[in-house]
């Protein structure tokens, strides 16, 4: 008898209700509206655009009581249930309970399990293949069959491995399910859809070897900085290293420094290297057989911990000081108070409630003309799908790929560090957000949830969606007679994920123009270096501490379905030229014209953005001219600066992010290239999981199925503003789709949120508001100031194996 057997049917919605409930607890949720009138299934192009229309138009009804009375409906049902949703806690729990019956995998429960035991590392559902999408999303074929994508962590062997497998199909059902090992979106040379675990011991790395050899050199430590890091509760130092560890010859190395354990309660650590550092050999499972390679301090590279406390308690050793906790390195408000800075300052309200529509189980979203689906998974966070405008798809898919951190020192700390951050994950750290800060307070607020050691984990409030005015118009004319401005409102989609030091904001803005923006902004503790010798990296921010140098490059996919799956890139660039024209009497001009061209193929679909930013990048669709013979498509451009890696073929990553080394890829789409790269990359840099470089064998890219890939970032070297945290203003990177000859006029004239205002003789004699709610001063309620911030919880847990779902929990996770 199989798990869905045993639940009883009334404990499911008891814990449903139980989550509700709790959930409840802790927001204020609004009272929710009436459903529109259209089913799950079936709903044509035009029909499913009549029904965005109706659900955003909004209702004026008649009140004696107030003329400001404006009623919106602001739930829907999704047209098509959301194919990229998440497993429910009943498939999730199902798929774990089966997993555990199959010998053949040899699993151990999380809290049982030692460094020699099978464990689950994720269950979340894996999304279809956009061959079996489209006939669903587009027409009436059956949606895609569901399965279980799960990765195993196979440490019951001296070479441990992860595994992803397929289970399914879903729901499970003993005489059809299987595990079959997920091979197809891999590239890896040797054994696809493995990969070696070189983090299998990482308990015992502590216990039984950094912790080990600190003592050894504990006296010193005492001596430099009162203070030893040897796995006690009294310990004031701390010890990690490189990510990712070194794998060069077929050895593992890894480098260690020391740092200060914070004396607050900021998680300031990263700011306060001591630099001292500590390389060993780990290649291996047997710990006898690992090596102490070397200290280095100050420059000096000392061979054995017996050479290095020789030349410590020797007369010619030079101390350095150290870098210490204390209020610079705090968040906290500090300084002088600002000038009247303790008044309220400007917000923005919503007065009329949501002007968008939500189906928030199906996360399913309607603003204006657009409308798509979220996604939300372990590794990326959230993805958006099947984004239409109009009625028509955009893009198929546009989401985070993968964000590296890739530094550079003096130090080999910094030299040796190149941060792959899906192996930590974006979704289990995308934290419940802040309202009024984060988002405004009026946003309406989606729940996620994530599969860890056999628990699910939702996080509240974690993605949010709100319209605001842009500071600027949309559009604007002033001549002799009039003045005509339109406002700039626009719709956004926003998620912070905390991954271990820095705070990434990603944004999805959608625009009356029918244009869409990509945003990344960062946060948060910047990994610092030791100053010494660190001159030709970075400033000096304190005391002994260097800004170390650091790229961000944050790779996006695209799937752009613009009027069809067949289309082109063609770039178009403004160029220098020399023209002789007919009347130009024989005489050469220097001028300048536009020269276009189509990228035929992959190997020419890597590339750069163009100097001086005169070359455009348009997605087109050549067989869909529009009424002036010109390709309908869509333009890609970056509205803030945007950075590819600076490195060349980096000692650290090796094949592991070749992602990263252009700002635009463009390839064919495959089902079996569904994404840049995978979280356990760095785990084998020469032959990772996914070497992206693979993706471009000169296959046509004209009149195609295609993808961009599409990297934003920063080159960073941190200056002492970056101090305590680095601050969003400047860590800022965005690109930006708008519509290039797609449609005939701008789309924004459609809004009635504009004016003309006639005028002559010094006054204006007519002033058109195209049809806007207008009348009385309406009053807003708008109390209090700040939102009600104590119900901030973090995490609902619900038990998976053995599944409880009677019994969540609150709990909040770390990775720093």
């Amino acid at each position: 008898m199989g798990l869905l057997d045993c639940i009883n049917p009334r404990a499911i919605v008891t814990s449903a209700l139980l989550l509700t409930s709790l959930a409840q607890d802790v927001l204020a949720r609004p009272s929710p509206e009436p459903k529109l009138p259209w089913g799950r299934h079936g709903a044509g192009k035009k029909k499913m655009a009549d029904h965005i229309k109706r659900a955003m138009a909004g209702e004026r009804r008649a009140n004696n009581e107030s003329a400001c009375a404006y009623t919106l409906t602001t739930t829907i049902t999704a047209p098509k249930p959301n194919i990229w949703g998440p497993l429910t806690d009943v498939e999730t729990a199902s798929v774990v309970e089966w997993l555990f019956a199959q010998d053949d995998l040899n699993l151990t429960t999380t809290e049982d399990a030692t460094a020699w035991d099978n464990t689950i590392v994720l269950v979340e559902a894996l999304w279809p293949n956009k061959t079996d999408a489209l006939g669903f999303i587009d027409g009436n074929a059956t949606a895609p069959t569901k399965y279980a994508h799960v990765i195993i962590n196979n440490r019951a062997t001296d070479a441990p491995y992860y595994t992803d497998i397929q289970v399914g199909p879903l729901p499970l059902d003993n005489t059809t399910a299987s595990w079959v090992p997920l091979t197809y979106p891999y590239n890896k040379q040797n054994e696809p859809g493995k990969v070696r675990n070189l983090d299998a011991d990482q308990e015992a790395m502590y216990s039984e070897w950094l912790y080990v050899h600190s003592a050894t050199v504990a006296d010193i430590t005492l001596e430099l900085w009162n203070g030893t890091a040897m796995g006690l509760d009294n310990d004031t130092l701390d010890i990690w290293g490189i990510d990712p560890m070194w794998q060069d010859d077929g050895r593992i190395t890894r480098w260690d420094a020391f740092w200060n354990i914070p004396t607050g309660e900021f998680d300031s650590e990263t700011l306060l290297p001591l630099g001292l550092y500590m390389l060993s050999d780990i290649t291996g499972r047997d710990i006898s057989k690992w090596k102490l390679e070397g200290w280095l301090y100050n420059n000096i590279f000392y061979n054995s911990t017996e050479e290095f406390r020789k030349a410590f308690f020797g007369k010619c050793f030079k101390k350095l000081g150290a870098n210490v906790d204390g209020d610079w390195a705090g968040t906290d408000r500090q300084g002088p108070f600002l000038p009247m800075d303790a008044a309220p300052p400007p917000v923005q309200v919503a007065p009329a409630g949501s002007r968008y529509a939500v189906d928030k189980k199906e996360k399913y979203v309607v603003w204006m003309d657009f409308s798509f689906y979220i996604g939300f998974n372990r590794d990326t966070g959230m993805t958006l799908y099947d984004v239409r405008y109009k009625g028509e798809r955009i893009l198929y898919e546009l989401g985070l790929q993968e964000a590296l951190a890739h530094y550079a020192g003096a130090d080999p700390m910094q030299s040796g560090t190149a941060y792959l951050d899906t192996f930590y994950g974006f979704g289990p750290y995308a934290f419940e957000l802040v309202k009024g800060y984060d988002c405004p307070a009026y946003a309406t607020y989606l729940n996620t949830s994530f599969y860890v050691e056999e628990t699910s984990h939702t996080h509240l409030n974690s993605i949010c969606l709100f319209e605001y005015e842009a500071d600027f118009a949309m559009q604007r004319h002033t001549s002799s007679k009039y003045a005509s401005v339109t406002k700039n409102t626009y719709f956004a989609v926003r998620s912070v994920s905390t991954v271990g030091n820095y705070d990434y904001t990603f944004t999805y803005s959608f625009y009356l123009d029918g244009s869409i923006a990509v945003e990344v902004r960062a946060s948060g503790y910047i990994q610092s270096a030791y100053f010494a010798n660190n001159k030709d990296y970075g400033f000096q921010i304190h005391d002994f501490l260097s800004g170390s140098m650091h790229d961000h490059v944050l790779n996006f996919k695209a799937d752009f379905d613009i009027l069809g799956t067949s289309n082109s890139v063609e770039l178009m660039s403004v160029v220098p030229a020399k023209k002789t024209y007919p009347w130009s009497q024989g005489k050469t001009r220097n001028t300048m014209a536009i020269e276009r061209s189509i990228v035929e193929t992959e190997d020419d679909g890597r590339f750069d953005w163009g100097a001086n930013g005169a070359t455009q990048v348009l997605v087109v669709n050549e067989d869909a001219k529009n009424k002036f013979g010109e390709n309908r498509g869509y333009r890609i451009l970056p509205y803030t600066g945007t950075a590819h890696l600076t490195v060349k073929d980096s000692s650290n990553l090796v094949n592991a992010a070749r992602f990263a080394e252009y700002d635009i890829q463009i390839s064919k789409h495959k089902d079996t290239e569904p994404r840049a790269t995978h979280p356990f990359n760095s785990q084998d840099t020469y032959d990772p999981p996914v070497d992206f470089s693979k993706f471009f064998d000169g296959e046509s890219i004209r009149k195609e199925d295609i993808v961009l890939w599409l990297n934003l970032g920063m080159h960073h070297v941190p200056h002492s503003g970056d101090l305590p945290n680095t601050v969003m203003t400047t860590a800022h990177s965005g690109i930006q789709f708008t519509p290039s000859n797609y449609f005939d006029i701008d789309q924004s004239r459609q809004t009635v949120n504009q004016v003309r205002i006639n005028y002559g003789k010094g006054q204006a004699a007519k002033v058109d508001t195209f049809g806007q709610v207008t009348g009385p001063t309406c009053p807003i309620s708008y109390t209090p100031v700040e939102p009600e911030l104590t119900g901030y919880v973090g995490d609902i847990v619900v038990r998976k194996f053995p599944f409880d779902p009677n019994n969540p929990y609150f709990e909040t996770d770390s990775i720093v």
